[in-house]
């Protein structure tokens, strides 16, 4: 389920949350915003509703009546990317990172502001945009090139020089992309966080790091020697290799 592609389009948010009063001020808030809005007092009408409706994003609440929107979430991620804002208390810490790791893209804490509800909501699409035109991208290539290497995309196996493969793991493949996507410019972490779908938070900032040094180790292996992935201090990263694509 994608996002609304232009300016022009209308966005269609789901709201489920079990607070009434919170329900309706985010229904007016974002619908003054020329947001189409849909609203559920629980988390049970939420499937029904995705297999009517066309929307770009959903927002929950951690602990609806009626279904835990932990387990919905569980759910949507086994078969669906739709964007997921989950809205969790102060308190409920366990929640808001077991949300996380089960495939919500962020989240707010309770009590939080209208503006910033918006601007999460706008963010989260914007990453989105991002990493569909990757991934539609990557619907028409069959493979990358640089330095000798190969990516095929198709089966997601990277190939070095002499012919080796080295085994990727589905984060890696996707950084790879990312960076294969745009070579020789550089991509701040927030890019790269969006563009290989790793949540954009401050535990995942940290991971982004860890990621692109064992990709980095990887591309290494190599015969061709040089830093391909090079480190652009206060800036990000870039994929210093020239790269041609196969369609």
């Amino acid at each position: 389920m994608r996002p609304a592609t232009s300016a022009t389009d209308t966005v269609h948010i789901l709201v489920a949350v079990d607070d009434s009063e919170m329900r309706q001020l985010i229904v007016d808030y974002l619908g003054t915003n020329d947001i189409r809005v849909t609203s559920l007092p629980d988390a049970r009408g939420v499937e029904d509703a995705l297999a009517r409706e066309t929307i770009d994003l959903l927002i929950v609440a951690v602990k609806p009546p009626g279904d835990d929107g932990l387990r919905l979430t569980q759910r949507l991620r086994d078969d669906s990317d739709l964007p997921i804002i989950m809205l969790a208390g102060r308190s409920d810490e366990a929640d808001r990172v077991m949300g996380l790791e089960l495939g919500a893209d962020d989240y707010l804490v309770k009590p939080f502001s209208n503006r910033e509800l918006l601007a999460r909501v706008r963010a989260l699409l914007r990453r989105c945009r991002s990493r569909y035109s990757v991934a539609d991208r990557l619907t028409r290539i069959r493979a990358y090139r640089f330095q000798g290497w190969e990516l095929n995309v198709r089966l997601r196996r990277l190939i070095r020089p002499d012919g080796a493969v080295v085994a990727l793991t589905n984060a890696e493949f996707n950084l790879l992309a990312a960076f294969l996507n745009a070579p020789q410019c550089v991509l701040s972490r927030d890019q790269l966080l969006e563009l290989s779908r790793l949540h954009n938070d401050e535990v995942y900032e940290r991971a982004i790091d860890a990621q692109v040094a064992r990709l980095r180790k990887k591309l290494s292996m190599g015969p061709v020697a040089g830093d391909i992935i090079r480190t652009e201090r206060g800036f990000g990263y870039v994929f210093a290799a020239a790269a041609v694509h196969v369609s």
